[in-house]
C-alpha cells in the first residue's frame, strides 16, 4: 500500500518495500497534485509486482546522454557525424545543467525546443530531437524512466530553412556549368567541380578519390572511401558514410577521357589522391577554396551560386528532371535508403506530377484511337 503526504505545497508518496525481511520504503516527492502522486505511485507497485525495482536514484540528463553516446555512438558512426552528437550534448549540458532525466517532463522539453528553435532553422531543431529521443527511448528500456517526454512534441524553427531549389541549379543552368568547365579546365579545382556534377559524389567521397579508383575500359568510379577534409572528420582515408554508400557508377565518356587526359599530366603522390594539394592543410583540395572557384564561375555566367555540395543536389535533379528512376538516383547517390531520397527531392518528384499525370492520359486516349 502507498500512503501519501503533503509537504509544503507539492506531494510525496511512500510504497512499502521489502528487501530481505527489512523494509526498505520507496519515496518520491515533487508531485503538483496529490492525484499525480497517486497514479506514479501505482506504477512503481506495478512494477514491483512485476519484480521491477524503479530507479528512482536522479541521473543528470548530461550525464545519462554521455554515457550513452560513448557506448552507442563513439567509434560507431562517422567522425561528422559524431562531432554533431557532441554538439548535442553541449546544448544539454547548457540547457539542463544538473537536470534528472527522471525530472524532465514533456512540457519542461516543449519550451525548451521553443527557445532552441526560435533561432534555428526547422530541420537543426528536428536533428537535435531526433538525438535526444533515441537516448530517451534506450533510457526507458532500461526503466531509467517510465514515460518518453519526446513524444508527439512540435518542432519550431525561426530562421527559415534553405530551400531546395535554391541547393541546386536548374537543368539549363546546369547544362550551361557543364559546357563551360569542358571548355575551360584550367585547374585541378575546375576537374573537381567537373566530376562532383556529372557523378553526384559527396565532397569526402570526391577528395578520396584516388587514380586505381578510375576504370576508363568501362567508364566506370569506385567509391569505397572517404577523406578527411575538415578537423572534425577522421584523419586521411576513412569509411563511407554507410555501406550503401560504397558503390561503383557510370561516368560519361566526356568526363573520364578529361581525366585520362590528366592522369598523364598529373604528379603522382604517397596516398595516389586524385585531388591531392600539398599546400593545404589536409592535402586535398579545400572545400572553401572550390565553393570560392565555383562562385566566380557561375557569378560570371549570370548564374545564381551554389556551394560544391550543391553540385551533388544539382545532379540528382538533373537525373530526376530527366525521368530517371529515383530508386536508381538513390543507389548513385550512394543513400542509406529510399526514404533518404524521397526527403530531399520530394519537390522535384511533386513538380513532375503534373507531367506523369498528363502522360498518364495521354497513354489510354491512344489505346482506343
Amino acid at each position: 500500500m502507498a500512503s501519501f503526504t503533503k509537504r509544503g505545497k507539492t506531494w510525496q508518496y511512500t510504497v512499502s518495500h521489502m528487501v530481505n525481511g527489512k523494509s526498505k520504503p520507496i519515496r518520491k516527492g515533487g508531485f503538483a497534485t496529490k492525484k499525480e502522486a497517486q497514479v506514479a505511485a501505482a506504477e512503481v507497485e506495478t512494477e514491483l509486482s512485476k519484480g521491477i525495482v524503479p530507479q528512482l536514484k536522479p541521473v543528470p540528463m548530461a550525464e545519462y546522454f554521455e554515457e550513452w553516446l560513448k557506448l552507442y555512438k563513439k567509434n560507431v558512426v562517422a567522425q561528422n557525424t559524431y562531432q554533431r552528437y557532441l554538439n548535442t550534448f553541449s546544448t544539454i549540458q547548457e540547457c539542463f545543467p544538473g537536470v534528472p532525466i527522471q525530472n524532465i517532463t514533456k512540457r519542461q522539453y516543449q519550451a525548451f525546443l521553443n527557445e532552441y528553435g526560435a533561432t534555428r532553422a526547422k530541420d537543426t531543431t528536428r536533428k537535435l530531437n531526433t538525438h535526444i529521443r533515441a537516448c530517451v527511448k534506450d533510457a526507458i528500456d532500461e526503466g531509467l524512466i517510465r514515460t518518453d517526454f519526446t513524444r508527439g512534441v512540435v518542432l519550431t524553427g525561426g530562421v527559415p530553412s534553405k530551400r531546395p531549389e535554391e541547393k541546386h541549379l536548374s537543368y539549363f543552368d546546369s547544362r550551361r556549368l557543364l559546357k563551360g568547365l569542358h571548355s575551360n579546365l584550367t585547374s585541378l579545382t575546375h576537374y573537381l567541380i567537373l566530376l562532383g556534377l556529372t557523378s553526384g559524389l559527396r565532397y569526402a567521397e570526391l577528395v578520396g578519390l584516388t587514380k586505381s579508383d578510375f576504370n576508363f575500359h568501362t567508364n566506370e568510379l569506385r567509391i569505397n572511401k572517404t577523406w578527411g577534409y575538415t578537423k572534425k572528420m577522421h584523419k586521411g582515408f576513412g569509411p563511407t558514410k554507410n555501406e550503401q554508400s560504397k558503390r561503383v557508377i557510370k561516368i560519361d565518356a566526356e568526363t573520364m577521357n578529361r581525366f585520362k587526359e590528366l592522369f598523364t599530366k598529373l604528379s603522382d603522390n604517397i596516398h595516389g589522391l586524385v585531388f591531392f594539394s600539398p599546400e593545404s592543410k589536409y592535402k586535398v583540395l579545400c572545400n572553401t577554396g572550390v565553393n570560392n572557384v565555383l562562385k566566380n564561375i557561375l557569378v560570371n555566367m549570370n548564374i545564381d551560386p551554389i556551394t560544391a555540395h550543391g553540385l551533388r543536389h544539382t545532379h540528382a535533379s538533373v537525373l530526376l528532371y530527366k525521368k530517371v528512376s529515383i530508386y536508381y538516383v538513390s543507389e548513385r547517390l550512394g543513400h542509406e535508403n529510399i526514404e533518404t531520397t524521397m526527403k530531399y527531392y520530394a519537390h522535384i518528384v511533386k513538380e513532375l506530377r503534373a507531367e506523369d499525370e498528363q502522360s498518364t492520359v495521354d497513354i489510354f486516349n491512344a489505346m482506343v484511337v
